[in-house]
């Protein structure tokens, strides 16, 4: 097995097991029956709970078709679902990916949801798997252990040495970036990178993600999660991150310079009315004239370096103010040491904006009692989306809902009521769908390679090559 590691580096690993057969005790012997009884009973009940997993994928698709996660402020479903399920971060977001992959794929949901696949099977299926290949992946997979499902997803669409070598040269030629403003005012990037190219640049925007938004425990997930609008503008964000890190550095082995950080600075140019609540639509643009609406300049202008410019009545310039920034070096250091990150409730991230719960341009005072540390996506909440910030006794915040809903730290939901014999419940709910699984409903059929019947195995293999 050959892993690549940092700067292209590659690392061999030889992998040698042994297996140690140890033969029945009398007592084991003795206790067969029980044994087998054991056995049947946790066999069963696994699919059982593979037919519920479906279930619950079915109903994670449509919250998450239906934005449900969006009404109590979360970033993407897979933070609601930690949240409000248990479940670690990473786990969350293969959860989601895999309801939408099942949504496509009607057989393989249905094969699921009578138990006869598990949640890792799907998860690694549905990878490779489309509805017009699928029919030919179920009977591969049904007989297949998990792991042997792994690799044979990992194996898929290999081609020639020659093969690789005429589309490495295909690649190199075709690479390409281009980044310019669309009609609407924002930015399109569009671009081809080799594949070194662009394992760099994913491997930053991952570690970018992480910064911005994984818990400090969460485990890595794998590229496939990474999928759809809310994964979209996780990367968005990340990118803005890397921009800011890169230009904060320099592209230089010389020490940054105030000269250059300046010249790489982003303006906006904004009328002091347009910045008040009640203010009127004044000025709010970047340097080349975009429009920024008032409320993104006043989530801006909540921790930002601010210029005043006094004009004449002519337009001219009279007066251009010292640079100062709204939140100082030493009250950002108290709020970090107070609040810890995102006060959002159940957030927490690190990276984050300092707002003032009563603007400044609304005479609300730069200090510790009207100020806290938000996540740009909860800063932007707040700002552009309606929610409201109200303190409840002393230093807890209260985040107001658009729907009037509030949201503290510590107040979490009751927990669900179950029957009293929740797994009789469980089974009883999934033969009520039509799962009925037995001894042989989820067990693999073939434990290696060559055992696969070869007009199953080849058909596979050319479904998906």
């Amino acid at each position: 097995m050959v892993r690549f590691a940092s700067h292209m580096t590659c690392t061999f690993i030889v992998c040698e097991s042994v297996a140690v057969y140890a033969a029945p005790t009398p007592d084991l012997l003795d206790d067969a029956d029980a044994l087998d009884e054991l056995e049947e009973e946790i066999v069963v009940l696994s699919a059982h709970i593979h037919a519920a997993t479906h279930r619950l994928l079915v109903l994670i698709e449509e919250f998450d078709r239906r934005r449900g996660w969006e009404l109590g402020g979360h970033r993407s479903c897979a933070h609601w679902l930690s949240v409000r399920t248990g479940f670690d971060l990473g786990a969350a977001r293969e959860k989601v990916r895999a309801a939408r992959a099942l949504k496509e794929l009607p057989l393989i949901s249905a094969s699921m949801s009578r138990g006869e696949l598990s949640f890792s099977a799907v998860r690694a299926l549905s990878r490779v798997a489309t509805a017009e290949n699928e029919q030919d992946l179920l009977p591969l997979v049904r007989g297949c252990t998990t792991a042997h499902v792994e690799r044979l997803v990992r194996g898929w669409k290999l081609g020639s040495k020659q093969d690789e070598e005429e589309r490495e040269r295909e690649r190199h030629a075709s690479r390409c970036l281009s980044i310019f403003p669309d009609d609407e005012g924002m930015v399109v990037v569009k671009g081809r990178l080799t594949p070194e190219l662009g394992a760099l640049l994913m491997r930053a925007v991952e570690a970018a993600d992480d910064a911005l938004y994984r818990e400090k425990d969460a485990k890595n997930v794998s590229a496939e999660t990474f999928s759809g609008q809310a994964a979209g503008r996780r990367r968005a964000d990340a990118l803005g991150l890397m921009a800011e890190r890169a230009l904060a550095a320099g592209f230089t082995d010389a020490p940054l310079s105030g000269s250059r950080a300046e010249r790489y600075q982003v303006l906006l140019h904004v009328d002091a009315d347009t910045l008040e609540a009640e203010g009127e639509q004044g000025r709010s643009e970047l340097d080349d004239g975009t429009r920024v609406s008032a409320e993104t300049s006043r989530r801006i202008a909540c921790d930002a370096a601010v210029v005043t410019v006094d004009h004449e009545s002519d337009g001219s310039v009279l007066s251009v103010g010292r640079r100062t920034r709204t939140i100082s070096p030493a009250l950002r250091r108290a709020l970090e040491a107070r609040d810890r990150g995102c006060r959002f409730p159940a957030c927490g991230l690190r990276f984050t904006d300092a707002h003032h719960v009563q603007h400044w341009a609304d005479g609300g005072e730069t200090s510790l009692k009207n100020l806290l540390l938000l996540c740009r996506h909860h800063h932007r909440l707040v700002h552009e989306e309606g929610w409201e910030v109200q303190w409840w006794g002393g230093d807890q915040p209260a985040f107001v809902d658009p729907r009037g809903q509030i949201h503290v730290n510590g107040r979490r939901p009751s927990a669900p009521r179950l029957p009293p014999d929740p797994v009789a419940a469980l089974i009883a709910d999934t033969r009520a769908r039509g799962a009925d699984p037995d001894f042989y409903t989820a067990g693999a059929r073939w434990e290696r390679e060559a055992d696969i019947p070869d007009a199953i195995y080849f058909r596979a293999m050319e479904a998906v090559g």
